[in-house]
């Protein structure tokens, strides 16, 4: 059997750690570095997600016990997009498909349900990624790190480096210095309303009555050129997000979350009175430490594999939230990349990333596009093919952008090809 390969893994969100249990099983030795100092226990900035059935299958094989997944989510069978009346308290159904499929997830859960299933040695904690070199004969990659704690540089050698570092890659920006992002012309707010002791309070019970299928359904609620989004998390929490039309943010610092004021908030809650159903708008007044995220995607790329470098997850294809893919389409490049590594071997390097990227890149290509329709769609924007039948959407009921709408409408919704 011939020398395990080496892979340098930047990033220790849920793309890393998928691709951390991908090439663990695949043969290969692992690393993992990540700036943050610990794993993130309960992150301020923590939300929901919604796992489709594929990834599911795919996390299973990950665990010691493939029956914990379901431990830590909860049924999504029912997708709903439905209109809202504000003036009229009411609100009338649009599409709803009761063979969904998907599991609601808090994010912290699944990451520390990776995490617990992986050695601990795997993990540099509190090192920031600084830059890579490839010598002259294509045969290793050497990646340069600070140790936050002693500010020390340190040199790591790997046979591959994985780049698993968000939508704003550093190592992306090394191959596609000109690349900007696509601000998709909103922002969100989000919160998770965590009701733990006051499951029979007035509120909870008007959400319920209002949301009669919380607990299985992903609702959407559309507004006059806005939309939202709420479902149940396990452990008494209810996921909300609130998609607003503004100028692009400048953003301060390296990331995607804004921060936010109290006269921010108090402006939002201030606007939800006057948008919203009023069950919805005291839920989200009444949800603690709300945040504010920049949306933003870019046009699929050419490239997502050079020589022995790859990109996974956001790096490889940022994307708007509406498609539920950023989770999903990062555990299965996770996936497609490890099989293609363990078919191919470590010798082999170059062809199995090609076939990696030949398998994943006309697959997220897609979904990134559908993505980007479903939310100008939603917020009532201008479509790139000029489409205008949105303007129709909330009287007219047969109209075919209302299948859009529909989840099940994402390409390769539950068939992505994997090897």
């Amino acid at each position: 059997m011939g020398k395990k390969g080496r892979a340098i893994i930047v990033g220790g969100s849920i793309a890393g750690l998928s691709c951390a249990h991908a090439l663990t099983l695949a043969g290969w030795e692992v690393l993992v570095l990540e700036k943050s100092t610990e794993p993130p226990a309960r992150s301020p900035t923590g939300a929901g997600l919604g796992l489709d059935l594929q990834s599911r299958q795919v996390i299973r094989t990950w665990l010691p016990r493939p029956n914990l997944l379901d431990d830590f989510t909860l049924p999504l069978s029912i997708d709903q997009n439905q209109t809202t009346d504000n003036g009229k308290k009411g609100t009338r159904i649009l599409t709803r498909d009761e063979n969904f499929n998907f599991r609601a997830a808090y994010w912290t859960d699944i990451h520390s349900l990776l995490y617990n299933a992986l050695p601990r040695s795997v993990f540099l904690w509190g090192h920031l990624y600084l830059s890579f070199t490839v010598p002259q004969d294509k045969s290793s990659v050497k990646v340069k790190a600070r140790i936050l704690e002693t500010q020390e540089t340190i040199e790591i050698r790997g046979d591959l480096l994985v780049a698993a570092d968000g939508c704003l890659s550093s190592i992306r920006k090394t191959f596609l210095p000109d690349l900007k992002l696509r601000y998709s012309g909103y922002c969100a707010w989000r919160g998770v309303l965590d009701f733990s002791g006051d499951e029979n309070s007035e509120m909870i019970i008007g959400i319920r009555r209002a949301y009669p299928d919380l607990g299985k359904c992903l609702y959407f609620d559309l507004g006059p050129k806005t939309h939202s989004v709420l479902y149940e998390l396990l452990n008494n929490k209810l996921n909300w997000i609130w998609y607003v039309n503004q100028p692009e943010p400048q953003l301060k610092s390296k990331s995607v979350t804004m921060s936010v004021s109290q006269e921010m908030i108090k402006k939002m809650h201030q606007e939800a009175d006057m948008v919203w159903r009023p069950e919805l708008a005291r839920l989200m007044k009444e949800t603690k430490d709300p945040f504010l995220n920049v949306i933003y995607d870019h046009d699929p790329l050419e490239n997502i594999v050079w020589e022995n470098i790859v990109l996974v997850g956001d790096s490889a294809h940022p994307t708007t939230p509406h498609g539920l893919r950023s989770t999903n389409m990062s555990i299965l490049d996770a996936f497609v990349l490890g099989k293609c590594l363990e078919k191919r071997g470590r010798e082999d390097l170059s062809s199995a990333l090609g076939e990696y990227q030949r398998i994943r890149l006309p697959v997220v290509s897609k979904q990134v596009l559908r993505s980007r329709r479903l939310g100008r769609i939603k917020q009532f924007h201008e479509l790139d093919d000029g489409d205008d039948k949105r303007f129709g959407l909330l009287e007219d009921t047969g109209s075919e952008v209302l299948e859009d709408l529909k989840q099940r409408s994402m390409p390769f919704f539950s068939n992505a090809p994997l090897v």
